[in-house]
């Protein structure tokens, strides 16, 4: 969660859908209003890697292990290739890793029980943990102030000498149940946004050797154990972490940082600086964090995004598409509904601002649906300009993600306050030529936007109820999900022009 979000207000862009439906691609006639887009399928610029797969948010460890959370994951794995899962609190209270028992006559020593369950169901649905080391038991805590609705502490430990020989037994069990080749497989991500005040009450110099003594403390176990941080919101700490690891001689495996498009850009880059539209804050952000990498001692290390988010999904493709060259993967937040930091959420669907879950019920949301998509596109990257990430898949068919990007501002630090959303832009033509095609070529296209691919146009016919049947759900989870292909055909140049309304992102497959 980050506290610097705005607000989204306003209502959707225009753009007819009843005029997106057709089978071929339509004469050009003029050209001077349509936004040119090139895909070249004879020229490769090297490998895609699939940043967007790598791992995805959820909102902590306790909430795993329902079966509704559960069914979420299994959409995620199984329809956008989530490799995976990144969540607070896998040492909060409610998971009883220092909490004494009657059977232990007082004296506290770790139960891992519950960890195991949350572990085991992970890799039971073929997906790995991304193991964020957080919060502080309560037995090892320095205080009782706790972060919002489950109450996970939130202070330094009172002794760092406890608190390592705790992080050791917890890397101790972990490797004994599942392997050392397989937890060298996770990494361990010490604390989540200590910058924060709702996260961490201590320092940045005590965070700072928080994480040394962390970090020592797992590779005096293995290590091969990847440790990375400073996991700060605003991209903060940078520097000065590197700079701290190195004088330290700290090990860094990898660094992580979040980024959300509301953040204050004064925070960000500077007073006084240029502004960004939202659609290009966090790329803009990851290039500084590369830089300040890179200008480290620790120049090429790996930049994890662990939490970003976007509800719009050419604004997804986008930001994705801008920031491959600078980091390794980016985490989005949140997979599910099922989320509750701040709270339980009194709606399934609602106008506006529904906050960052993309799954809510079973029912798909335009941003969910754009990731899926995105696990459409091969590991081969094609040479393409515009609006454009284009691809050869491992069958030799190519796959290419065209969208049209609008200004839409994005979920707040409190999710769900507006009822409206702010959208500037319209309905565009995309000219899509695509060299070394064949004339006439069949082209399959599916689409995603905020009435395709979406429940709220099913939800708005039942009357926008608050509280779905069961019914009305079943027949939601159908209605959102994507159409079948709409099938079209190159003309004589080996062109089709796509008409996408505003936030629209389109899948555009054909042989190769």
């Amino acid at each position: 969660m980050n506290e610097d979000g705005l607000s989204r207000r306003a209502m959707l862009g225009g753009g007819s859908i009843a005029a997106f439906g057709a089978a071929v691609a339509p004469a050009v006639m003029a050209q001077d209003n349509l936004v040119p887009v090139r895909i070249d399928i004879r020229h490769k610029t090297g490998p895609l890697p699939h940043i967007w797969k790598e791992c995805v948010g959820s909102d902590r460890a306790a909430i795993t292990l329902r079966e509704t959370w559960r069914n979420d994951l299994r959409r995620w794995t199984n329809e956008a290739g989530t490799q995976r899962v990144r969540f607070h609190g896998i040492f909060a209270d409610e998971m009883a890793v220092m909490t004494p028992t009657i059977l232990s006559r007082g004296k506290v020593t770790p139960n891992f029980q519950r960890v195991d369950q949350v572990y085991d169901g992970l890799l039971a649905n073929n997906v790995k943990p991304f193991v964020e080391l957080s919060f502080m038991p309560k037995g090892l805590a320095a205080g009782t102030t706790s972060f919002f609705f489950y109450g996970g502490i939130i202070t330094p430990p009172k002794a760092n000498d406890a608190w390592a020989d705790f992080i050791k037994a917890f890397v101790t069990h972990v490797v004994a149940r599942y392997g050392l080749a397989e937890v060298r497989q996770w990494p361990f991500e010490v604390w989540n946004e200590p910058n924060l005040s709702v996260f961490w009450t201590g320092t940045k110099e005590q965070y700072f050797e928080f994480y040394r003594v962390t970090t020592l403390a797992i590779k005096s176990i293995d290590s091969q154990i990847q440790v990375g941080g400073p996991s700060t919101a605003s991209v903060e700490w940078i520097a000065d972490f590197a700079s701290y690891c190195a004088t330290s001689n700290t090990p860094v495996d990898f660094f992580t940082t979040h980024v959300y498009a509301g953040d204050s850009q004064d925070k960000l880059f500077g007073k006084g600086t240029a502004r960004s539209s939202q659609n290009d804050v966090i790329p803009r952000a990851i290039r500084q964090a590369r830089g300040q990498i890179d200008a480290s001692p620790f120049a090429g290390k790996p930049l994890w995004i662990t939490e970003w988010s976007s509800d719009s999904p050419a604004m997804i493709t986008h930001v994705i598409k801008e920031s491959l060259p600078y980091c390794q993967a980016m985490s989005p937040w949140v997979m599910s509904c099922e989320y509750e930091e701040l709270g339980i959420a009194d709606y399934i669907l609602k106008e506006g601002d529904s906050g960052w879950g993309m799954i809510s019920a079973g029912i798909a949301k335009p941003s969910f649906n754009t990731y899926k998509l995105l696990n459409a596109l091969g590991p081969e990257r094609l040479e393409a300009d515009g609006p454009v990430l284009a691809s050869r898949r491992e069958d030799g068919m190519i796959a290419a993600l065209i969208w049209n990007l609008a200004d839409v501002t994005q979920p707040s630090g409190i999710p769900g306050l507006s009822h409206s959303r702010s959208v500037r832009g319209e309905a565009k033509s995309l000219l899509v030529d695509i060299a070394g095609a064949r004339p006439g070529q069949s082209v399959s296209v599916r689409y995603v936007d905020q009435e395709r691919g979406s429940p709220m146009p099913a939800w708005r016919e039942m009357g926008s109820p608050q509280y779905p049947s069961r019914q009305q759900i079943d027949t939601l989870r159908e209605r959102a999900d994507i159409a079948p292909a709409q099938k079209m055909r190159l003309d004589r140049q080996g062109r089709l022009t796509l008409s996408l309304p505003p936030e629209g992102v389109a899948l555009l497959e054909l042989q190769g």
